[in-house]
């Protein structure tokens, strides 16, 4: 599915040292798909950055048509956004 990313994530993602092709591979291949507030929910994947383990998460509007990636961030807290069933 094709995804638009807003400028603002463009920026975050930058700042926050997220390479495009991470964020593209959990748009792909989300471990999990978590809700999050109102339209918006939460692709998400553990990932290795730099050799050091983070939960990826990418905020998606999927409400619209494309869905619109709101912004993206990087966590070494896992444990505390990973949903286990």
């Amino acid at each position: 599915m094709k995804h638009r990313l807003s400028t603002h994530v463009e920026r975050e993602m930058e700042r926050r040292g997220i390479p495009l092709a991470v964020v593209r591979a959990v748009l792909d291949a989300p471990a999990q798909i978590v809700p999050e507030h109102g339209e918006v929910v939460c692709y998400q994947s553990q990932v290795e950055i730099n050799g050091k383990p983070y939960l990826v998460r990418v905020m998606v509007n999927d409400e619209v048509s494309p869905p619109k990636v709101v912004t993206a961030y990087r966590t070494s807290k896992i444990n505390k956004y990973w949903q286990t069933t």
